[in-house]
């Protein structure tokens, strides 16, 4: 297990493992913005940091797969 990630990271630094990777930078970044954004306004309604965290950390995690639903691999 261990050796596919080693070998998985050594491809992604190399850029020889994402197809396109201009795509998948653009998804990424679509996903941080969306929970950044819902952390900052939870936080702005009061609530408690850490449940705040809880909250966006679980929502941006839903809808990871669906921005890296066409994720093409090398």
């Amino acid at each position: 297990m261990l050796e596919i990630g080693w070998l998985s990271a050594r491809l992604f630094f190399k850029g020889k493992l994402i197809r396109e990777p201009g795509d998948f930078l653009k998804q990424i970044i679509i996903g941080t913005t969306v929970g950044a954004t819902l952390l900052i306004l939870l936080f702005q309604i009061q609530l408690p940091l850490w449940l705040g965290i809880i909250l966006s950390s679980l929502i941006t995690g839903a809808i990871m797969p669906f921005l890296l639903k066409d994720f093409k691999m090398k």
